[in-house]
């Protein structure tokens, strides 16, 4: 079995040069697109509102980062990208199929039994080997456990606290999208070929990106910052912002992915699979009511992966006490 842990380690400045090549040799994005990964990170750093005084026109701000998680991610993060996550959020799309990083390819999604629509971890979470915990949900909590050694200095070199860092925030974004844990026999829609309005497509991209880029040009004038100023809206103070304290709750941070799993393929089971069938054609209908499910999951992704940074970088009581 690969180690996670036997990462290849660059320092900051080889880092960046790594990653400049890949987005010169590796075309397009995989998973959520790197719209839906990008926003996910953003939203994980974004400001929240949390009072607002209309007639004085005045508003106040928290972030979703602690100070301590904010300042740890970007001491993580390459120079370059100025402290930004969103810059990098599609890293580990770009290099899953390179020789090097050819093991992590598995780790971007879950195969279920067919029509099941439950998950298992013990089941579930292997690679087509058959090798344990290699699947998205162990990925995270794999990664979460390496950066919860972050405060033990740079004496500890048993992992790379860049790529984990990058690892992690990828692949909740990926957790979040149903048809990453979806049915085995149609590898998470991939194989189901259908219509997407006038063009062709599969039901794996639909979700990955066709909803996403519809609900922008249709909405928002293909201005994705507009798009995600509503999503941020809508949890903040929308129709989801009851519902944030929900997504955050998580008694132990390794196990936590397995709701988040849960949750996919339920979602999966119930809009994404419904009325997709080979050779149909998706529209209208399909759109309009799949929308607000592919947003809010892209919020909750944000929110949870906040949540997640906070816990192991953070000194609290609530911090990882003895992850492994």
């Amino acid at each position: 079995m690969r180690k996670f842990g036997g990462l290849l380690r660059l320092s900051r400045f080889g880092f960046g040069l790594l990653v400049v090549s890949t987005f010169v040799m590796m075309p397009g994005a995989m998973a959520w697109s790197k719209e839906g990964h990008i926003m996910t990170c953003q939203i994980a750093q974004s400001p929240t509102l949390i009072e607002a005084f209309a007639e004085e026109q005045h508003f106040i701000f928290q972030a979703l980062l602690e100070p301590e998680a904010a300042e740890a991610v970007r001491n993580l993060l390459p120079d370059y990208v100025n402290g930004d996550l969103s810059a990098l959020c599609t890293w580990p799309d770009q290099i899953r199929h390179w020789y090097k990083y050819r093991w992590t390819s598995s780790l971007h999604f879950i195969d279920t039994p067919d029509e099941a629509c439950t998950y298992d971890y013990s089941r579930d979470c292997h690679d087509p080997n058959g090798v344990q915990d290699m699947c998205v949900a162990g990925a995270i909590k794999n990664f979460t456990s390496q950066l919860s050694h972050y405060g033990e200095g740079s004496s500890d070199h048993r992992y790379n606290m860049t790529e984990a860092l990058l690892f992690l925030s990828h692949f909740m974004g990926d957790i979040h999208q149903p048809l990453h844990v979806g049915f085995t026999s149609d590898e998470g829609g991939n194989t189901i070929e259908l219509r997407w309005f006038r063009h062709k497509s599969n039901l794996h991209h639909v979700w990955d990106r066709e909803i996403i880029l519809t609900a922008a040009a249709d909405f928002y004038s293909k201005d994705m910052d507009l798009l995600l100023e509503d999503i941020n809206t809508n949890f903040t103070d929308g129709v989801w912002a009851d519902d944030v304290p929900s997504w955050k709750e998580c008694n132990d941070l390794l196990t936590c992915p397995n709701k988040y799993a849960t949750e996919s393929i339920n979602i999966a089971c119930k809009w994404g699979y419904k009325g997709a069938k080979p050779g149909t054609t998706l529209a209208d209908e399909y759109f309009n009511s799949r929308m607000p499910i592919v947003m809010k999951r892209i919020a909750q992704g944000g929110v949870r992966l906040s949540m997640i940074l906070n816990r192991v970088f953070g000194h609290s009581h609530e911090r990882m006490a003895a992850a492994t």
